[in-house]
């Protein structure tokens, strides 16, 4: 099984694909042009996203669910990707998992209330990759798709 994760954002949008034995095929980020307008710069995650679901063909995508924080301009910008995310998966008839940040962070670390650095040390080592995954967008897409795995029951 092939999942892909995403951590949303209309700035930097996390994505990673990682497989059943628990080995990365790909990760990285999608950026957007900060004065682009809004409508551009989903197109963007939209249009790069639905590429690399069509190359990697994963079973299922995972991604973030939205985590209200003080900061409602960004949770809405944030809602927007999502959105654009979801419409991706559903062209591209994928099923979808929306996981928490705190299972997230639980899945891979063993404490729902980890910080970035616990959860892209333990994403660095399940995954056994040489160096942390830069930027923390792409280590959290990676989180997202093992806690994906994780849920579905399907790694070894």
């Amino acid at each position: 099984m092939l999942a892909l994760g995403v951590d949303p954002g209309h700035a930097i949008c996390g994505f990673g694909f990682v497989n059943s034995k628990l080995q990365p095929l790909d990760f990285g980020v999608i950026t957007t042009n900060p004065k682009a307008r809004l409508q551009d710069r989903l197109l963007k995650i939209f249009s790069e996203l639905d590429s690399l679901i069509k190359k990697y063909q994963p079973d299922v995508l995972g991604v973030e669910k939205l985590f209200f924080g003080r900061n409602t301009t960004t949770a809405l910008a944030v809602a927007h990707a999502r959105g654009i995310i979801l419409l991706a998966a559903a062209i591209n008839n994928l099923n979808t998992f929306e996981i928490s940040p705190n299972e997230v962070k639980c899945a891979v670390t063993g404490y729902g209330h980890a910080n970035k650095a616990q959860v892209t040390f333990m994403v660095t080592n399940i995954l056994k990759l040489k160096q942390p995954p830069r930027p923390d967008d792409a280590a959290d897409a990676l989180a997202v798709a093992i806690s994906t795995l994780n849920s579905r029951g399907s790694y070894l």
